[in-house]
């Protein structure tokens, strides 16, 4: 496993890549950091070249307040590496930045894996039309984080995303859950990296995206973003689908070798 560090405006992505053969480069979610990836990472290092790296503020990677684009941050990690094209595999926030960059540059995207992602511009519930349950935790977590009881938000956190917010409290257990939260902590106790400027007409441009894409999901997730998944698999045209049985927001470090599965046969049949 190499790592690199690359500058992108005041910012230095750190991040880590290994094997070779086409690029893969994972993108993690918000409440987590790269090395959310990890057995993905060792699971394709023997027919690809796989990346993955740290947004500003989370893991490793250092920065100073400024207004910025993750898009093009990802444009200076692929630059840096010489990548030219790449499947990208994002989950949530890093969903959301794979669309954003597909739809900025789509002939240095191969293939699309998004899971559990978010969508630049898509419908938001309404606070009122949350279910009683799911709006309580969402204030616990906020009236924590106004308190700046981080320790609080992370095990909350932990709740919603890895557990399911619906699921019991602490279902997930052993690394993972370790995992999560000294990923998420790091977040939570961050300052802002500034500004960023991402798309917001991405979800109104979904058809536009022509490489080929596979969304995944857990049927433990919330609601409201599972049937976001289902029409994001409607509107990108010959997407496929997987709904992963007994998981969450964070599929692939609950379930490794299901989630891995279904990223081997979809990079074969796409190719």
């Amino acid at each position: 496993m190499r790592s690199f560090s690359i500058r992108s405006g005041k910012a230095q992505l750190t991040g880590v890549e290994d094997g070779t053969g086409p690029a893969i480069v994972f993108l993690h979610a918000g409440v987590a950091d790269k090395r959310m990836w990890r057995d993905q990472m060792a699971a394709f290092t023997d027919r690809y070249r796989v990346v993955t790296y740290d947004r500003r503020g989370f893991g490793e990677s250092r920065y100073e307040a400024e207004t910025f684009s993750h898009t093009q941050d990802l444009r200076a990690v692929l630059d840096g590496l010489g990548i030219e094209r790449a499947c990208l595999v994002g989950c949530s926030q890093g969903g959301r930045f794979a669309v954003d960059f597909a739809l900025a540059y789509p002939k240095r995207v191969t293939k699309l894996v998004l899971v559990a992602p978010a969508i630049g511009g898509a419908p938001q519930p309404k606070l009122e039309d949350l279910p009683p349950d799911i709006d309580d935790l969402l204030q616990q977590a906020e009236q924590a984080q106004d308190q700046q009881h981080f320790e609080l938000v992370n095990q909350i956190e932990a709740h919603m995303w890895l557990d399911g917010p619906r699921a019991v409290d602490g279902r997930v257990q052993g690394s993972a859950r370790d995992l999560f939260l000294r990923m998420n902590i790091i977040v939570l106790k961050n300052p802002s990296p500034g500004k960023d400027t991402p798309a917001t007409d991405s979800f109104k441009r979904l058809k536009e995206i022509g490489a080929p894409t596979l969304l995944i999901w857990g049927d433990l997730d919330f609601p409201h973003l599972q049937k976001r998944c289902v029409l994001l698999g409607k509107r990108i045209k010959g997407a496929k689908s997987a709904l992963m049985p007994g998981t969450a927001h964070l599929p692939n470090l609950e379930q490794p070798k299901q989630f891995n599965a279904l990223l081997e046969e979809f990079l074969k049949d796409a190719a």
